[in-house]
C-alpha cells in the first residue's frame, strides 16, 4: 500500500510538474515581427501583419517585439539580432526576407520562423502563402460591373512575380465577367524596393490611367496605394485597395478592398506557438479557408451594388468548386488574360 501510494504521490507531482512547465513555456514565448520596407503603419500588407499581432496580445497578455526595417542591408544583422534574444516564433512578412532566413534559421534550430509570401523550406520555418489571384478575380468582377467607362487601372509595386499574380488574377476576372470586352491599363511603380512607398508616384501613374479612360483603379503597392486611393477620390472616380481593408481611408471613393488575410495567418502562428500546435511547412491561404476575399463594410455600403456583390458571390462559389480555376501567374510567370 505504502509502495503504490507514492507512486501515486510521485505520478501526480510529476503530472503537476509537467502541467507548471507547460504553463510556464506558454508564458515565456517571446513572439516578434520584423516588417517589410514600407514602414509598420502602411495602411496596407505590414499593418495587417501588426494587427493579428495586436489582436494576439490583447488576447491573451502576451506582448510582442516589433521593428521596421530602413533598408535591405539590415534583414540579415536584425534578423539573427532577435534570434539571438531568444525571440520565437519570429514573423517576417515578405519575399524580401527569404535569403537572410534561409541562413538565420539553420544557425537557430530552436528558434520558430515565420514568412508571408515565400517558402523557405526548413524544419522550423513556417511558410505562409496566400492565393491572391483568388481575391483579386474577385475585385475584377466588382471593378468590370461597376465601370462605365469599359476601362480599368491597375497600379503594382515592385515589378515582381508575386504583384504580377494580383494584376493577372484582376484581369481573368475582367476578362470573365465582361466577355473580354473591358480592357485593363497596368503600371508598376518602380523595380526596386523604393516602390512600396512612393505614393507620388502611384498618384501620378493612377492619374495618367486615368486620363486614359480608366474610371477604377486597383493599386496593389504596400504604402504607394495610398497615392493611388487619393489620387481616384480626387478624381470623383474609385480606387480598390489591398491586403487590409482600406475602405475608410476614403469613404465614398474606395469601391471595396482585396482582403489578404495576413493578420489572421500572423494570429494563428503565434497562438498556436502558445499552445504548443505550431507546426513548421508550407500553408496556403485561399477563398476555401477565407484567407482571401474583398471587403463590405459601412464605407463602401452606398457604391458596392448588390449586383456587383451578386457577381462576386457567384464566382466565389465557382472558385471554390473549381468550376472556375483561376490560373496563378507564379508557377509559371505566364498570364492567359
Amino acid at each position: 500500500m505504502f509502495v503504490r501510494a507514492h507512486c501515486l504521490l510521485t505520478t501526480a507531482i510529476c503530472a503537476g510538474g509537467l502541467i507548471a512547465s507547460a504553463a510556464a513555456y506558454a508564458a515565456e514565448i517571446k513572439p516578434a515581427v520584423i516588417y517589410d520596407l514600407g514602414g509598420k503603419f502602411d495602411k496596407s500588407f505590414n499593418e495587417g501583419v501588426f494587427n493579428g499581432a495586436t489582436k494576439f496580445s490583447k488576447e491573451f497578455n502576451v506582448p510582442f517585439r516589433d521593428l521596421e526595417i530602413q533598408n535591405d542591408a539590415q534583414r540579415e544583422q536584425v534578423l539573427r539580432k532577435f534570434a539571438k534574444d531568444g525571440f520565437s516564433p519570429i514573423i517576417m512578412p515578405g519575399f524580401a526576407w527569404a535569403t537572410a532566413l534561409g541562413k538565420i534559421a539553420d544557425e537557430f534550430p530552436d528558434t520558430k520562423f515565420g514568412i508571408i509570401d515565400m517558402v523557405v523550406d526548413k524544419p522550423n520555418v513556417q511558410s505562409m502563402v496566400f492565393k491572391a489571384e483568388e481575391g483579386s478575380f474577385l475585385v475584377g468582377v466588382i471593378a468590370n460591373e461597376t465601370s462605365k467607362t469599359g476601362k480599368v487601372g491597375f497600379v503594382g509595386g515592385m515589378d515582381i512575380p508575386l504583384i504580377s499574380a494580383f494584376e493577372c488574377g484582376y484581369a481573368q476576372g475582367i476578362k470573365y465577367d465582361s466577355g473580354g470586352k473591358t480592357e485593363v491599363i497596368a503600371n508598376m511603380t518602380g523595380t526596386t524596393p523604393a516602390a512600396w512607398n512612393d505614393p507620388v508616384k502611384g498618384g501620378e501613374l493612377a492619374k495618367s490611367q486615368m486620363d486614359r479612360g480608366a474610371d477604377i483603379v486597383f493599386a496593389a503597392a504596400g504604402a504607394t496605394g495610398q497615392g493611388v486611393l487619393k489620387a481616384a477620390a480626387d478624381a470623383g472616380k474609385f480606387g480598390i485597395g489591398v491586403d487590409s481593408d482600406q475602405d475608410g481611408l476614403f469613404p465614398g471613393h474606395v469601391l471595396t478592398s482585396m482582403l489578404k488575410r495576413v493578420d489572421v495567418a500572423t494570429y494563428d502562428s503565434f497562438k498556436d506557438a502558445k499552445d504548443g500546435t505550431w507546426k513548421a511547412g508550407v500553408q496556403v491561404f485561399g477563398l476555401k479557408n477565407n484567407g482571401v476575399g474583398y471587403a463590405v463594410d459601412d464605407y463602401n455600403k452606398a457604391i458596392l451594388t448588390d449586383a456587383a456583390k451578386a457577381k462576386a458571390e457567384a464566382a466565389k462559389a465557382d472558385i471554390i468548386s473549381g468550376k472556375i480555376d483561376v490560373h496563378n501567374y507564379m508557377s509559371d510567370n505566364k498570364c492567359p488574360a
